[in-house]
């Protein structure tokens, strides 16, 4: 699971809900200190396990830029409310709902008063990159960028696909009404001494138990089931040829492998980027360099967009 460094929200970074036609959202936000917003909003979307919280060391930095950034809690994940439906973690269910959350943004809060028009630049870390991919495969909401931060083409593979495996085994045959308990005992008898002997500081064990308790069992099973089943959805996104993309992971990646995400980027015609000394969660991993690089690229991006054509 994605480990936060810190808790205490920086300077500038506040808690809200977002209320869209598709129910309400725990976000965090992020201001410019001037408050003046002069580039396009971004969109933050965590992985399986994760939270808005595990962009904490990056989003400060990334408004500096002179943007809105909002991070989200998906729907069934610690402080966003769940479903008992299994339906409501699919891809194309979850994609809807950060749609919702992108148009609130682009139209409520994120418009800007220069060249770069209102769309926002979307981001899916994990999980959160399946998802993400599926809003701009269905045309659901004003995008300007898309990346993909340490997700892959398709189905989750390798020694987190086994672990995985082994979680969904426990999980296997156990009726909605159990679920609560049976995610309760996985986490006291192996989650939480995993997390101790990785010497994570208590105060993150403590919110590490109460994230992963407070998340939808239900949408635990259905979002991990999800990760292990999901189609290469390379093809289609090339094919679609809509705005800029990038792939970032890091170096040590032990989810999807480089290699995999490296091809996964030229099949995309994507700007590649390779994070040194970090592995699966380089807004954690390494702050400073994921949030410099996330700006280059957006502001590339809405450059770009500005330009007049030459068609004229």
């Amino acid at each position: 699971m994605s480990t936060p460094k810190a808790l205490q929200l920086p300077s500038g970074v506040r808690r809200l809900t977002i209320e869209t036609g598709r129910g309400k959202f725990a976000a965090l936000e992020a201001l410019p200190l001037t408050g003046v917003h002069e580039r396009q909003p971004a969109l933050l979307v965590p992985g399986y396990t994760g939270s808005k919280e595990d962009f904490l060391l990056i989003m400060q930095a990334l408004a500096a830029a002179g943007r809105q950034v909002v991070s989200i809690d998906m729907r069934g994940q610690f402080e966003t409310p769940g479903a008992d439906d299994a339906a409501a973690y699919q891809l194309g269910a979850l994609a809807a709902d950060v749609a919702m959350v992108a148009d609130w943004l682009s139209e409520e809060h994120g418009g800007s008063s220069g060249p770069a028009g209102g769309g926002v630049h979307l981001l899916g870390h994990s999980l959160g990159g399946l998802v993400t991919r599926e809003v701009l495969l269905a045309r659901a909401a004003r995008i300007s960028s898309l990346t993909l931060m340490s997700s892959g083409p398709g189905a989750l593979s390798g020694p987190r696909a086994q672990v995985l495996q082994g979680l969904l085994a426990e999980l296997d045959g156990i009726d909605p009404g159990g679920l609560a308990a049976e995610v309760e005992r996985i986490w006291r008898t192996r989650m939480e001494p995993e997390a101790v002997a990785g010497s994570v500081p208590p105060a993150i064990v403590g919110f590490l138990r109460t994230r992963l308790l407070s998340s939808s069992p239900t949408g635990l099973r259905a979002m991990a089931e999800a990760l292990l089943t999901c189609p290469d959805r390379t093809p289609a996104l090339a094919q679609l040829d809509a705005v800029p993309l990038m792939v970032l992971y890091g170096e040590n990646d032990d989810a999807w492998e480089p290699a995999a995400q490296e091809d996964m980027a030229a099949r995309l015609r994507a700007q590649r980027i390779c994070i040194p000394a970090a592995a699966h969660s380089p807004a954690v991993e390494a702050p400073e360099t994921t949030a410099s690089t996330l700006t280059s690229f957006w502001n590339a991006t809405e450059c770009s967009q500005a330009r007049p054509s030459r068609t004229a």
